[in-house]
């Protein structure tokens, strides 16, 4: 292993960094081999996930094996020009992807585990007990 390859493993990565890249602004018909062929360069896939449904489409995860790899990638592709598109490449975060609640949606959750655990949101209320 050479060593600026060494001093490159040697260091700290930012927090956000992970093996699993998501790519956006990807032409509808781009091939999982065409994936392999623009991501490979930069180290071992281990999964390519392309998007097929209606709100997918020009979507896909690329899972890299090695964390170095999958940064060099995303360092490299974001704003890599495939069939006049420009690529969009960033960190995956399940955080972000996951789909945000709206306020109806949270107060029912809250009602469904009150429920669960015999809870009636009342117990620390501010009212004082009346005297008999």
């Amino acid at each position: 292993m050479s060593i600026a390859l060494q001093r490159a493993r040697n260091q700290r990565l930012p927090p956000e960094v992970n093996r699993a890249l998501f790519v956006k602004n990807l032409p509808f018909n781009i091939t999982s081999d065409e994936m392999y062929n623009i991501f490979g360069k930069y180290g071992a896939i281990r999964q390519v996930r392309i998007g097929t449904s209606k709100e997918t489409k020009g979507t896909a995860y690329v899972v890299f094996e090695d964390i170095f790899d999958a940064k060099s990638a995303c360092d490299h592709l974001s704003g890599f020009n495939v069939a006049n598109r420009y690529l969009i490449v960033i960190y995956h975060n399940a955080n972000r992807q996951s789909k945000k609640l709206s306020l109806k949606e949270q107060e029912e959750q809250v009602r469904v585990m009150q429920e669960r655990y015999g809870v009636d949101g009342q117990q620390h209320s501010r009212t004082k007990p009346k005297a008999p």
